[in-house]
Formats: C-alpha cells, structure tokens, sequence
C-alpha cells in the first residue's frame, strides 16, 4: 500500500492522554460517586435494566490500581457510520490492554456488529495496528449498521465470546450503537455470562451529548473539514462576486454541524432546524428570510453570498412534515401500485392532487418539480417518502429565486442571483483526525480498558473537561441507562438514549444569534483553512467554537 507522505509523519504522533492516565496502569486508581438515574422514564428503564441500572459513575484518578490481575480478552467492534479518529479508539484499547499485560488479547469482529454474530474476526497485534495509528476511516476492521437487539443475537453473542474466552466487548458508536450495548450489557449480566460491555460515543453529527458527555468524536474533525471548504468557497464567493452558494451539510436530527460551520466561518446564512421547529415556520417564510439578504446585499452591489443548509431541515417545516405524512399514507399498501402504473408525470401530478387535503397541496405545488418528484419516485422499501435524499439546497435556492422574481416585478430588488448548490457530507467522515480528535479518540479507548479491568459493564467511556488543555482533562465512565429515555419507535416504546439537539437558550445558538442579522448583510467571512497538525498549540489544538463557547467563563 502506498503511503502519502502525511500519514507516514502522523504514524509519529503520539496522542496525549488526560493527566491522572499518563502515570501507567499500575498507578491508576478508581473514585466512586453518586448512583445515576434514567434522563426520563425512571421506573421504566429501572425495569427494563433491573442488574445495570443505577450504578455510579466513576473517576479515575492517580493511585494504586486495586484491580484483579486477570488476563483480559477484549472484542472490539465498529459501529454505524465512519467518524475521524474511530481507529485510534482501537489503538489507544489495544495500547493499555498490552500495558496492563502482554498476554492480553485484542479481538477485532469485521464490518460492524455482524462480525460478532457470524464470529468473523481478526486478531490485532503490533504490526497491523501500527499501519492504523493516528488515520482516519474504519478499515481497520470495517463498520455497518447491523443492529444488536433480539434475545437470539445475544445468545449467539455470548456463545461466540465463550468460545474464544471473551471477557468484554467495546461497542464504538452513536446512540444507537450505543442503546444496543446498554441491552447487550443486561442480557450478560442477566446470564451471569461474566462478559462486560462498554460503550464509546461516536457521530460526527453531534448529538449523542448531554451533561456527562461533551462531546462525541469525530465531530471536530469532520465540522474543521466542512469549514475548511466552506471557507474556500466564500473566498472564491467574495473573489468572483456573482455566485450566491447554497451549502447542505450533514445533520439530519440536529443542526449542530451547521452551527459550528457557521460560528467557524460566518456565512450570510445558516438555518437551524430547531429554531425552525420552534418558531413553525413555513417554507415561504424560510425563502423570505434568505431573500432578504440577497436583496440587502444586492442593494449594495453584492451579488453574492452564502447559505447553509443542514440536510434534515425540511423535516422540521411542520406543513412540510404534514406533507410527507400524507404522502406516506397516499402510497400506502395497492395505492401505491396503482399510482405505479401510471405513465407520465401529468397523470400522476392529478393522481396527487386528488390525495392531498387542500393545505398539504398548497405546500406540494410551490416545490420544483424535481423536488416533487423526489418525494414521489425515490421511497425506501416500507413506501414512505426518504426525506434524507431530498435536495434542501436546491429547494432553497429555487424557492429563493421565484420570490426575487416577485420583489424585481414590484420594484423593490435589482439585482441578479446566480445560485450554485453543494453537499458537504462524505468528505468530512474519513479525513485525518485532528490532533484533538486523535487524542480524544485515543484517550477514549485507553479509558474504556480501565472500565474493563476495574469489572464495570454497561458503562460508556467518558472523558471530560475538553476545553481545556488534554493534561487537564478528566477520564472516568456513567452507566448507559443514565442517557436514557422511553421515545416510539416504529410502534413501539423502546429505551433509547436521548439525541441532543441544538439548545436554542445555550451560549454557542445565542452568539450566533447575536451576529446573524451583520453576517446576513456584510461579507463577515471567515477563512479557517486546513487541519494543522503541526505548529503551535493555539492552531492545533484547538476544539471546536461550540465546546469553547459552551464552557466559556
């Protein structure tokens, strides 16, 4: 394989880990604290997680380590989607597994939570982890989006970690992945199985995040890429001055991408799908928003800009999701098969007008016709609408423009509006972690070993204090079932943890509400450039503006 020159430098790097874990395993001690409860739903989740729910959250500190000397067998796999930095999760495992004892053995399951059940594996040793140390992707092993969760998987589970003598298994993912180890957890502790489960946060979407975890990982790296090119292209933007770009960026939950991106390089616009929730507003009324800025800056001989555009947007429109509801419902079961059979677009724009109540056809008839035929002609499996492959910055760009056609018919807007549309999503998911994302990544799977040698299960491992310098941060883990919460799912009432979604009264949404209405009208662009990995601390090292602003004094 052929080496760039880049990864063979960053082979050299040596991540840094919080201050209480530099001082080796044999002086690493554990600090209880206070017993936990369930974010929501405390009597259900206590019931559903009777042996792991409720347990401490724990700290390490410098001290003698009190764990029994046992030789540990680790699995590891990689779940859900790729964040930066997911490999040096791995390394930073296998690293304090070998330094607690080189007997211990670090298994690898391939492609995600399937290796476990069809016991595909790798086994790591020095050579081949060191090929991965401090890179971006997950082709150390692989990811996919299998999910854990029936009574008959686990018991292939366990009978796979019995019969390589599996004491735990590391579970990297988002909230998902991270709902199944919790389950995962239950089931072997229930079976007195003596197999541990712990649990490590990834997405870079932001989301799986809450007063224990500050952060998931990825999240830096990737939100640095998209700005890098963000920023790339408001300089050609302010340098060609005739392009108004419209840029969707990955966030189909949350809009925590998006605000970051914008706080990184302040752009003219940037929607946020909460605020949209919250203040219900209407695909018009978005396009009005973005309109004036066209129109304030046009007046000024500007006629060029930026917008960005988180990709789950639309869904939080509420006459949109309206929309996609009774599209669901017009399709469901023979309908769909009758509306299949028609031949052209015209015939079934009819078929369409005759489902839809009055409201939602209102809606439906001011999108493009090309975003009409999205919702209509590409559907998943079940027949409903994907919303996720719905082209929001070209929806936003030509809703923009018919109201500029409007505003030029009554005199009020002269200028000219050329839109080009990007989407930011799979470029930011495998890059070269940052130096905060390779620490962070690395300490995160030191930190999930101790959990294993100190006996706890059911636990995700935390780091914390990040906005500080790595020497200060702290390393301990909580029990899963403390993120978690009863939401209805497919039907049913599931234990989930929590996806946190962009505070609108937090300190990062209110900064960025204190200087949208300038960044709308002046060119404020801010240009970050690449990753730095090399230089000073305050170019390297540093986190994202989000964490900064959220632990600002």
């Amino acid at each position: 394989m052929k080496i760039s020159s880049l990864q063979s430098a960053r082979y050299e790097y040596s991540p840094k880990l919080p201050g209480m874990l530099r001082h080796g395993i044999a002086n690493i001690g554990v600090q209880e604290g206070e017993e936990t409860q369930s974010a929501a739903d405390q009597e259900v989740i206590k019931r559903l997680f009777p042996n792991t729910y409720g347990k401490k959250e724990i700290t390490f500190v410098q001290g003698e380590n009190t764990a029994e000397a046992k030789k540990q067998v680790v699995g590891v796999i990689l779940s859900g989607g790729q964040a930066p930095g997911g490999h040096n999760v791995i390394c930073g495992l296998y690293d304090a597994l070998k330094a607690a004892n080189k007997e211990n053995v670090l298994y690898g399951f391939k492609n995600g939570p399937i290796g476990l059940i069809e016991d595909d594996y790798l086994i790591f040793d020095d050579a081949y982890i060191n090929q991965y140390r401090n890179t971006g992707g997950f082709d150390i092993i692989g990811s996919g989006r299998t999910k854990l969760e029936t009574n008959e998987q686990f018991a292939i589970v366990a009978d796979v970690c019995k019969k390589h003598g599996i004491t735990a298994i590391v579970i990297i993912g988002g909230d998902d992945s991270n709902t199944n180890a919790a389950v995962l957890a239950e089931y072997f502790a229930a079976h007195d199985t003596g197999v541990q489960v712990i649990g490590c946060p990834k997405t870079i979407d932001g989301d799986l995040k809450n007063e224990d975890i500050e952060c998931s990982f990825g999240f830096d790296t990737a939100t640095k890429t998209y700005s890098e090119i963000i920023g790339n292209i408001e300089r050609d933007a302010n340098s060609a001055k005739k392009y108004w770009h419209f840029i969707k960026v990955m966030g189909r939950s949350a809009s925590h991408v998006a605000l970051e991106c914008a706080l990184e390089t302040q752009p003219n616009i940037c929607l946020i799908s909460e605020e949209v929730s919250e203040k219900k507003m209407s695909l018009s009324q978005i396009a009005d928003y973005i309109a004036d800025s066209v129109e304030k800056r046009a007046a000024k001989g500007m006629n060029f800009g930026v917008a960005i555009i988180p990709e789950g947007v639309v869904e939080f429109v509420p006459e949109f999701s309206a929309l996609i509801q009774e599209i669901n419902e017009l399709l469901a079961g023979s309908k769909a098969d009758a509306f299949n059979a028609l031949a052209t677009w015209g015939e079934k724009y009819a078929f369409i007008e005759q489902g839809l109540t009055k409201e939602s056809m209102g809606v439906f008839a001011i999108l493009p016709e090309n975003i009409q035929q999205q919702l209509f002609l590409e559907r998943d499996p079940h027949g409903n609408v994907q919303v996720s492959l719905i082209e929001s910055e070209k929806l936003f760009s030509a809703l923009v423009k018919d109201k500029l056609d409007e505003r030029k018919k009554a005199g009020t807007y002269k200028g000219k509006f050329s839109p080009l549309h990007h989407f930011l999503g799979y470029e930011g998911r495998c890059a070269f972690p940052s130096n905060f994302d390779s620490d962070y990544c690395y300490s995160l799977g030191y930190n999930a070993f101790m959990l294993i040698q100190y006996g706890y299960n059911g636990y995700l491992s935390k780091i914390s204090n990040l906005s500080k310098p790595a020497s200060e941060w702290t390393a301990g883990g909580m029990p899963i079932t403390k993120m978690m919460n009863i939401e209805r799912r497919h039907g049913e009432d599931k234990p989930v943890i929590k996806k946190a979604l962009v505070e609108l009264d937090g300190k990062p949404f209110k900064f960025f509400e204190a200087h949208r209405e300038e960044w709308a009208v002046e060119t404020s662009f801010v240009y970050p450039g690449a990753i730095q990995y090399y230089g000073p601390a305050e170019v390297c090292d540093i986190t994202t503006k989000t964490l900064a602003l959220e632990h600002a004094e």
